[in-house]
Formats: C-alpha cells, sequence, structure tokens
C-alpha cells in the first residue's frame, strides 16, 4: 500500500503551524484569510464547471441507492455521533465532539469515492452522481446540523451571516460554473489535474491557517491526550460501524454487486475538501478551529487506506 501524498502533506502543515504559528496571526493573517477566502470561491467555480449534469440526470433512476448513500452520510453519520453527546463532561471535551459531529455532517468525498468505485468495479455513474449531489446537498444542509449546536458555543454565531457568505463564497461561485460549463467544460476537463493540485493547496492553506491559530492560542495545551485517544478510537469505530450498517441495509435491499460497492464506498466517506472550506466559513474566527478538524483529518486517513484495500480485493473477486 503506498502511501497517500495528501496524507503526508496535511502533517507536514500541522507541524508547520505547530513551528510557525506567527505568520497566521496580525496582518499577515488578515493576507492569508483573504487568499484562503478567494481559493475557496475559486474551488467551488472549478466544481460547478466540471459538474456533468447529463451524468446526474443519468443517475436519478436509481434513487434507492442515492437514498441510501445520502441517508448515510447527512442522516446516519450525525444521529450515531449525536449518541456521545450526554457523555460530555468539560469544555474541551465539547470542543472534540463539535469537530466529530462537524465531521458527520460533511458531504461525501468526490474524486476519491468515484476513483475507490472504479476500482473496486462498481457502479461509477451512481458514484459521479452521488459524489456530486452530496456537495450539493451539503451546502444547505452542513450548516442546519452545525447551527444547533454552534449556538450555543459561539457567542457571535449568526445564521445570516454564514449564509451570506456561504452564498457569496460558495453557492454564487458554483452557479457562474453551471453558466459558464458549455464554454469551459472541456477546457476544465483536460486541466483537471492542475485544478485538483489547486484544490488541495488551498485545503493546506486552511488548515496551516486552522492550526497556527489554534497553536497560538495555546488551544491544544487544554486538550487530554486521552481525550484525543478517545477520540482517534470513536472515529475508528464510527467508520466500520457505518460500514456495517450500509452492508447490511444494501443486502436487505438486494443491491447487485456493483450498486452495494458504491453505497459502500459513496456513503462511507467524508470530503476533507468540502469540510475544510465549510469550516473555514463557519469557525473563521473560533479559537479552537485547528482542533475541530482533527476528526475530520483522522477519519480522512483512515478511509484512504480502509477503503483503499476493500477496493483493491473487490477488484480482484470475479463478478457475482
Amino acid at each position: 500500500m503506498k502511501i497517500d501524498k495528501f496524507v503526508i502533506a496535511l502533517l507536514a502543515g500541522v507541524i508547520i503551524a505547530y513551528l510557525f504559528p506567527q505568520p497566521a496571526g496580525g496582518q499577515s493573517g488578515i493576507i492569508l484569510g483573504y487568499i484562503s477566502t478567494a481559493g475557496i470561491s475559486l474551488i467551488f467555480f472549478f466544481y460547478g464547471l466540471r459538474l456533468s449534469t447529463e451524468k446526474i440526470k443519468l443517475g436519478l433512476k436509481n434513487w434507492k441507492l442515492h437514498i441510501l448513500v445520502q441517508g448515510t452520510t447527512f442522516l446516519l453519520f450525525p444521529l450515531l455521533v449525536l449518541l456521545f453527546y450526554p457523555f460530555i463532561r468539560n469544555e474541551q471535551q465539547e470542543i472534540l465532539w463539535l469537530g466529530l459531529f462537524f465531521m458527520a455532517v460533511v458531504p461525501s468525498t468526490v474524486s476519491s469515492s468515484v476513483v475507490m468505485v472504479s476500482m473496486g468495479r462498481g457502479n461509477i455513474p451512481a458514484a459521479i452522481f452521488n459524489a456530486s449531489i452530496s456537495g450539493i446537498i451539503g451546502i444547505f444542509l452542513t450548516p442546519l446540523w452545525m447551527g444547533l449546536f454552534l449556538q450555543q458555543t459561539q457567542a457571535n454565531f449568526d445564521f445570516t451571516e454564514v449564509y451570506l457568505r456561504l452564498l457569496l463564497g460558495i453557492i454564487l461561485p458554483v452557479i457562474a460554473g453551471l453558466l459558464l460549463r458549455r464554454k469551459w467544460y472541456s477546457l476544465a476537463l483536460k486541466h483537471s489535474k492542475g485544478l485538483s493540485t489547486f484544490d488541495k493547496s488551498v485545503i493546506l492553506l486552511i488548515v496551516y491557517k486552522s492550526f497556527a491559530k489554534s497553536f497560538n492560542d495555546a488551544v491544544f495545551e487544554m486538550v487530554e491526550v486521552i481525550d484525543l485517544a478517545l477520540l482517534a478510537v470513536l472515529v475508528t469505530g464510527l467508520f466500520f460501524l457505518v460500514y456495517g450498517i450500509v452492508y447490511i441495509i444494501s443486502r436487505v435491499l438486494k443491491f447487485n454487486r456493483e450498486d452495494r460497492i458504491t453505497a459502500l464506498f459513496c456513503g462511507t466517506q467524508k470530503s476533507l475538501v468540502h469540510g475544510t472550506v465549510f469550516s473555514s466559513v463557519l469557525f473563521g474566527g473560533f479559537h479552537a478551529a485547528g482542533l475541530i478538524l482533527v476528526p475530520l483529518m483522522l477519519f480522512h486517513s483512515l478511509q484512504i487506506f480502509v477503503i483503499s484495500i476493500i477496493a483493491a480485493r473487490y477488484g480482484r473477486k470475479p463478478k457475482e
């Protein structure tokens, strides 16, 4: 198994933030904020530009599969994490739980889920449909889920301001990309590798900025090591629990092999790209923004490692 280069880059970004947190503060921090905001808008502009409306129309027929994937992404994950809320004992645990809940309500991945489904010889058109529609649904549902708890933890949390930033920074760029896709779609596909590199660069900048702010404010010093270890166990357990539930449901619904693979690989993954840019909108002024990203980063690394192994095994199996 190859180690994902992006995971290494993320770890390097956290280390750099720990060693050199100063640029995230003061005037340079403001400049980094402007750059990351512009980067987020461009990510979603290119997302709209590359969104294949034809493939989305074709994918609408397999509605049982889509309901399972989107229901898992936006209902099953958060409801399972909500079960742990009564066990919170202090502010630090509440912040960690908030990060876990944030991870649970972000959309499914776009590129990696399609790649994994392809590797496992699943239903690729359905994977493309679910990956695309998940990002659109997440623009509206993720802030709604988080708003239930952010109003309790952030005194300055304002739904109007959040949705205004979502409208200007995410929704309008997606619409602009969709309007221009007929003219620039082929060009975007041609340079998809470069656009992917751009996306990851913006994510790394946001990760650095979030963690550097948390290190500057000494947030991690307030968290017990045992709480972080417990968080890692919960993230791992949550992944395998959801994977098992989706597997059982797909069997009960009598999905064929291709649809079952798509349900498993799309429904159990969470998007670091969407999660990171949403965190910048939702937690931009929150002192523990870096800490909130920890569960999502752990989950991202775990899902790539585990799903890669499972996809490779499915790919070697003869079709049923």
